[in-house]
């Protein structure tokens, strides 16, 4: 731009003070939400991006392949001895496994437990991951069987200032032993799934009790593996089922490589899609949808800022014909307001960052996160922003004012306006800026509504008094050492009732089993191990039939001498529905499977442990009278959950001092399944109130530059004998309408894309008319009310007044 175009511009925006602040204001909240949506998805998809050659580290997933089963899909883990047996057919083959990681194991000091993130590893570690050492050599500590490396944190926490290379520590994953500190690692970026504090050796043989070390189908650890290249990785996958086949033998049928596979997945992919479960995409899922509220954000404010610049065009009519007259042609009236277009964008996009830097405080609070602005990076990022969003928020304004002819502007006593086209061209960009603000608010609302629906959920059994001691379910607890802590909970003042089983609100152990049934494919199920008092404690309605009680010595799975003659069994009812029997009552009685027969005597209703976006899985209860191995306690206590967390750990300190208490509530455990579209919901929220606000600002504008085109206009009307209720009736109809037809816009628009996320969920809420009708009715009262001050003033005002301004 050379100065006078400078000059043309600073004149301009002095004039019009008021109309430059919108349109700057407008184009720098959308930039800001957007900025901020940006760094969100930034920091979501660099995760292990950190790593060098992370390129070349691959994930082993299992995969499950069973007829009708709920269980299908990949997951994370694998049996822990799969890297072993991997080595025994590739012995060239670069790999590591961890196990353990986030609360994995504990420090023993004094005889009592420090939870810690303690993760077992394999020599070649370092080989795949490289993390910067600080002090020591990574891979010489891990080649000795009592070698430990620890955090920069966890070194500070444990040893604040004192050198800790060289120090002794007992740490406890499988059994508590003695190691020595040999180096200290960085701490790992808040972008990593890698939550490692503590890295030891991997035991060389299966701990004590470790039966499924080497039973496939079964998951205890990570396997990472390292190729270089890509084709490499794939040749290596293509050979996993022969590998199979010759190590998984017969305990997966006839043929094992037709019921499990190890697909490969690169590291960078994993957090973006974690296998398994019913989470699959839902992160992903999230991370598109935010990604696309900034950019609909974003282009909300360019239509805004386009809005405003067609309609204050006719306040530079003449300036454009004095150019012409002057010899001005049109390319250079073009290339002039773009210019002025990148300068505004350019000063709103400095505005958006500030306004974003001043609102990452706020935006971490509400989405539980750690964004930060980095300027390295997006200083050029933010310079490319300015020209192609001035570019894009420029161009048809640049060539609605350029194409004025400047004889009939000169010879009109009014500058033009678009006449009844422009008002048009102008209603259209309302109805699109506010049809796509309203489509967000319809989403808030159903986001809103659906988390709450599922914390609200019946799940069940009652959540409220109800705790839970992951901590039992530790693997260094065996059997007779979990029942006296069993009891001493069961005494403790205030305890209504204790049960155990091998799962809980918040996931546990989950058993997979088939059941062969006579002329149809196998059914998959799930085996829920329960001890005494399960049922009692969580109190699910029972349908049909009796539960487990000592009195029947067939009740006791436990009892190795009574299974050939069928195990008695407790079914929920989409297992009952699963079998095909018509009512709970007709299952009752009943004995299901050919092999390995099951007698069913009762039938209980939903009984939900898992993720409100997983179905109600078919579910067999089976019963351990001395309680199920590796089991998570439930407490059902009344009065106060703090006197009663008091209690539990004094008698757990007393028992099990060597093992971190980690006892919480329900709820407590259930609001992990909730995080993720809790924040999605809030950072949503935001974006839709951004988007509200910058509609509001443009509307805002419109009204005042409309209302003071229409000063001779409304002065005729009152001469005439129109009121001043007529007069603000007349305006607010104006903005108004365009905003009813946002709706035909909105309304299919929210409805396909929710319909597509609710999906994600079993337990859902339907689309209720009242979650369109609602936000729709909000915005047009927010509407209401930016307009509503422009055209009261307009009314309040004389005749006289009106048409000398006029």
């Amino acid at each position: 731009m050379n100065s006078l175009a400078l000059t043309a511009l600073y004149r301009a925006t002095t004039r019009h003070m008021g109309h430059a602040l919108l349109n700057i204001g407008g184009l720098a909240v959308g930039i800001a939400a957007f900025l901020v949506l940006g760094l969100y998805i930034r920091f979501e998809c660099s995760f292990e991006r950190w790593i060098p050659d992370h390129r070349h580290i691959y994930l082993v997933r299992t995969e499950l392949h069973l007829p009708g089963s709920p269980f299908n899909g990949a997951y994370p883990m694998t049996m822990a001895g799969l890297f072993e047996q991997m080595r025994q057919d590739f012995p060239a083959l670069v790999g590591t496994r961890i196990r353990g990681g986030k609360q994995g194991g504990s420090i023993v000091r004094e005889g009592d437990a420090i939870v810690a993130d303690v993760a077992q590893v394999d020599p070649g570690f370092f080989d795949v991951f490289d993390l910067p050492m600080l002090r020591g050599d990574g891979r010489r500590a891990l080649a000795h069987p009592s070698g430990a490396l620890l955090s920069r944190a966890e070194a500070r926490r444990l040893f604040g200032d004192a050198d800790p290379i060289g120090q002794s520590l007992t740490i406890a994953v499988d059994t508590p032993k003695s190691y020595r500190v040999a180096g200290i690692f960085e701490d790992l970026p808040r972008n990593s799934d890698l939550q490692i504090s503590i890295l030891v050796p991997m035991p060389r043989k299966p701990p004590p009790a470790r039966w499924d070390w080497y039973k496939w189908g079964t998951v205890d650890a990570m396997t990472y593996l390292r190729f270089p290249d890509a084709a490499t990785a794939r040749a290596f996958e293509a050979r996993m089922p022969a590998f199979i086949r010759r190590h998984a033998g017969q305990d997966l049928g006839p043929d094992p490589a037709k019921v499990i596979s190890l697909p490969l997945l690169p590291i960078a992919r994993f957090h973006l899609e974690p296998p398994g479960g019913a989470e699959v995409g839902a992160r992903k899922l999230t991370v598109v949808t935010l990604g696309l509220v900034g950019l609909l954000t974003l282009l909300i404010a360019i239509i805004n800022h386009v809005n405003l610049a067609t309609a204050q065009s006719g306040l530079r009519a003449r300036e454009v014909a004095m150019r012409k007259v002057l010899g001005a042609d049109r390319a250079r009236l073009i290339r002039q307001f773009l210019g002025e277009a990148v300068a505004m964008a350019a000063v709103a996009t400095l505005a958006g960052m500030i306004l974003a830097e001043l609102s990452l405080p706020l935006v971490n609070a509400a989405g539980g996160l750690s964004l930060a602005f980095p300027y390295a990076l997006a200083l050029p990022i933010l310079a490319g922003m300015a020209l192609v969003v001035g570019v894009m928020a420029g161009v048809y304004p640049a060539m609605v004012l350029s194409r004025f002819p400047a004889a009939a502007v000169l010879a009109s006593a009014h500058a033009p306006g678009g006449g009844r086209a422009g008002m048009r061209g102008r209603e259209a960009l309302v109805v699109i800026q506010f049809g796509l603000a309203i489509a967000f608010l319809i989403a808030t609302t159903v986001l809103v509504a659906q988390t709450l629906h599922v914390r609200r959920s019946d799940l069940g059994f009652r959540r409220e008094g109800l705790m839970l001691i992951p901590s039992l379910a530790d693997k260094r607890i065996f059997p007779d050492q979990a029942r006296p802590i069993l009891a001493a909970f069961r005494r403790l003042p205030g305890v209504v009732s204790v049960g155990a089983a091998s799962s809980a609100p918040g996931g546990g152990s989950e058993n997979v089993d088939m059941l062969d049934l006579p002329g149809r494919a196998p059914l998959t199920i799930g085996n829920l191990i329960v001890g005494p008092d399960f049922f009692r404690t969580y109190a699910p309605i029972l349908l049909a039939g009796r539960v487990f009680d000592d009195a029947h010595r067939a009740d006791d799975a436990s009892d190795w001498t009574r299974w050939k003659d069928g195990r008695n069994v407790v079914i929920n009812r989409a297992a009952a529905r699963a079998l095909g029997f018509r009512s709970p009552a007709e299952a009752i009685g009943k004995t299901v499977g050919r092999s390995n027969p099951r007698t069913i005597i009762g039938v209980i209703d939903q009984l939900r442990f898992g993720s409100p976006r997983a179905p109600d899985m078919v579910t067999f209860y089976q019963y351990h009278r001395d309680g199920p191995p590796n089991a998570i306690a439930a407490i059902r206590y009344t009065g106060d959950a703090s006197a009663m967390l008091a209690r539990v750990r004094a008698t757990w300190r007393r028992l099990a001092p060597q093992i971190p208490l980690d006892a919480r509530t329900a709820d407590q455990r259930l609001a992990e399944f909730y995080t993720s579209d809790d924040q999605a919901a809030r950072l949503f929220a935001i974006g839709a109130a951004m988007s509200v606000l910058i509609a509001c600002v443009g509307l805002w504008g419109l009204a005042s530059f409309d209302t003071a085109r229409r000063v001779r206009e409304i002065g005729i009307r009152k001469t005439l004998g129109a009121s001043s209720a007529d007069i603000v009736r007349l305006l607010l109809l104006r903005f108004v309408r365009p905003i009813l037809i946002a709706n035909l816009l909105a309304w299919p628009l929210a409805y396909v894309a929710l319909r597509l996320w609710l999906a994600g969920f079993d337990d859902r809420i339907a689309l209720s008319p009242l979650h369109f009708v609602a936000p729709s009715l909000g915005a047009i009262v927010i509407a209401v009310a930016t307009v509503l001050g422009q055209a009261l003033r307009a009314s309040r005002a004389t005749p006289a007044w009106a048409l000398r301004q006029g």
